[in-house]
């Protein structure tokens, strides 16, 4: 069993085929998905899959490069539906951001979704792109809040953060350029690693180039058991775990 904690399900590139995408990764073994909240737009597509799907659960929030979007009434709207399990994907984007002052914004609105998550006793998913240092910062700050840093790029000094936060592992660790990242995997523990897509982005080798989708966390998992010298089961029980104590699911 793997579940995808991370997999944007609602994103308008599986609009024609969503239901053919969740049998082919439920076929593959993944039973359990979350689809992290985005730009707020896509939303109610994320809630209505919930809703059809037992296996499909949802976070609330918006990503730091669409925080022009936001709206505190929507996340509190949604954020006690039974099957919401997050605030995220929230965090700091600097990489098409240059301008300080939009920068001190984003982190405004992070610290914003963190105080929600704190009020409504939720983890939090955290996008961290270019922005190790003021994330470092403001998680330091909030030591009561608990979460994953999405897409984790190998930035050690996150690593201080294990008592309290995951860290998702995606198909960028299966890049032949991913060298920082695999140097770095072995100081994460084991109890505190998630598997995830982002899909339909970022998409493992050898099918780099294609749309990203669930099915394809098999690659994480494999490349996670070489890594770590144990069987493919071996990994799916640890990860899933994880994944369950994370989100409560």
């Amino acid at each position: 069993m793997i579940i995808d904690t991370h997999t944007h399900l609602d994103n308008e590139k599986f609009k024609d085929d969503v239901d053919e995408v969740i049998k082919r990764a439920k076929e593959a073994g993944v039973k359990k998905f979350i689809i992290p909240a985005a730009d707020p737009k896509d939303l109610p597509r994320a809630i209505d899959l919930a809703e059809k799907y037992d296996e499909i659960y949802f976070a609330v929030g918006v990503h730091p490069v669409d925080i022009d979007k936001f709206e505190e009434k929507l996340l509190l709207e949604n954020i006690n539906h039974p099957k919401c399990v997050a605030v995220g994907e929230i965090g700091l984007d600097y990489h098409w951001v240059k301008d300080e002052k939009q920068r001190k914004k984003q982190q405004e609105f992070f610290q914003r979704q963190i105080n929600i998550a704190k009020k409504y006793n939720k983890p939090i998913i955290v996008h961290v792109r270019e922005a190790t240092a003021d994330t470092e910062k403001i998680i330091e700050n909030n030591p009561d809040i608990k979460g994953v840093f999405h897409c984790f790029n190998g930035a050690e000094q996150l690593l201080k953060f294990s008592d309290r936060f995951y860290y998702g592992i995606g198909g960028v660790i299966t890049f032949k350029n991913a060298k920082k990242l695999v140097n770095v995997f072995p100081k994460i523990p084991k109890e505190r690693i998630v598997i995830e897509t982002d899909a339909p982005y970022l998409t493992p080798h050898p099918l780099r180039g294609k749309r990203n989708e669930p099915m394809y966390t098999v690659y994480v998992r494999d490349k996670i058991a070489e890594l770590w010298g144990v069987d493919k089961e071996e990994v799916e029980k640890v990860t899933t775990n994880n994944a369950k104590r994370l989100f409560n699911i």
